[in-house]
């Protein structure tokens, strides 16, 4: 039952869960004079959450740093074509470092979403999901359990985050962390 339980959530919450991709220029820095002045192209990618049926998303801040963000939603129009996704440029409505926190807006409408759940009700304990693109791996699944709900990196920040066992890899970065009804507890910032 249980794992029925969890494929069903996946297959109802996927649909708002997006692959971000960024491309961006950056100078060379080699420390060689020669190649003073180049610059290289820099890809990278990142998850993250539709929160509203008009197109905002929300990632990292670190995800979302760059001019160049193309995000990729699944195409749900017709349920033969399993993995057909649409690909939509995004620009940033905001954007916290302190709280790795961006909104994202595509241009669309009518997109499946996500609602949040209070994060002062989860415990030590709870199952919970992370969905995401780790790896550029799209829709990918991964279980844990809540390590702690409220643990402090730096005695000094005030920042808190919601500790997890759930693998969290390179490009989960903006994803949700899920409870156990699909809503929203937290947003995937670091291994």
């Amino acid at each position: 039952q249980f794992s029925d339980a969890v494929a069903e959530l996946c297959a109802s919450v996927s649909p708002a869960v997006v692959q971000i991709d960024v491309r961006a220029r950056t100078a060379v820095d080699s420390g060689n004079n020669k190649e003073m002045g180049y610059f290289a192209k820099q890809s990278a990618s990142g998850s993250g959450v539709i929160v509203d049926p008009s197109g905002y998303i929300i990632t990292n801040a670190h995800v979302a740093e760059s001019k160049d963000i193309n995000v990729s939603v699944a195409d749900t129009s017709d349920p033969a074509t399993k993995d057909a996704h649409k690909h939509y440029p995004a620009v940033i409505v905001g954007i916290d470092k302190e709280t790795d926190l961006a909104v994202l807006k595509i241009e669309a409408t009518n997109l499946p979403v996500l609602t949040f759940v209070d994060s002062d009700t989860l415990k030590q304990g709870q199952i919970v999901f992370a969905l995401g693109s780790p790896l550029g791996l799209d829709n990918t699944l991964t279980v844990g359990y809540v390590s702690a709900t409220s643990r402090q990196l730096k005695p000094d920040q005030p920042m808190s985050y919601i500790q997890t066992d759930a693998p969290i890899n390179p490009g989960n970065s903006g994803g949700p962390l899920l409870d156990m009804n699909g809503k929203v507890a937290g947003i995937n910032t670091m291994i």
